[in-house]
């Protein structure tokens, strides 16, 4: 599984503003309607914010990756965003959160949904490959990083 493959170019947001995990929600969920991935935004901040009631998905190392299944899309959508000062995520580790992967996935689906979950998980785990996407400046460096590492 590649994850350019799902990742919407136009949905990749370096420098995030929001300080808290609600704001970057929306934030993100903002730039998948304007990528026309998506049409109602509050239906989607909710099913994510749902999601979050259930335990964070700030899994610590300064990374979440907040997710939910909606009606909204037809297969598997991921936005990427970064922060330079840091998101209050409620995380694991109770760090702040700098890279959010935001992956939405249509309502039956399960196995692709699970398995861009793990390769998430996976590729993050590399401490060089966090750090690389923390220091992108633009898009376009950030999907270059995340377009090496997705070779893997």
């Amino acid at each position: 599984m590649k994850l350019m493959d799902f990742i919407v170019k136009d949905a990749v947001v370096v420098n995030l503003q929001g300080k808290e995990k609600e704001d970057v929600l929306e934030e993100m969920v903002n730039a998948l309607v304007k990528s026309r991935k998506i049409s109602n935004k509050e239906k989607v901040v909710k099913i994510l914010l749902d999601r979050e009631e259930l335990g964070s998905t700030g899994i610590g190392q300064g990374v979440g990756i907040p997710h939910g299944k909606t009606d909204e899309v037809d297969n598997v959508v991921i936005a990427f965003g970064s922060s330079k000062q840091g998101i209050e995520f409620e995380s694991l580790d109770g760090e702040p959160v700098y890279l959010v992967f935001l992956l939405l996935a249509p309502v039956e689906s399960t196995g692709a949904h699970l398995k861009a979950l793990a390769k998430i998980s996976r590729i993050l785990k590399d401490k060089h490959f966090r750090q690389s996407l923390r220091e992108a400046t633009n898009a376009e460096e950030a999907i270059k990083i995340i377009k090496e590492e997705d070779e893997y």
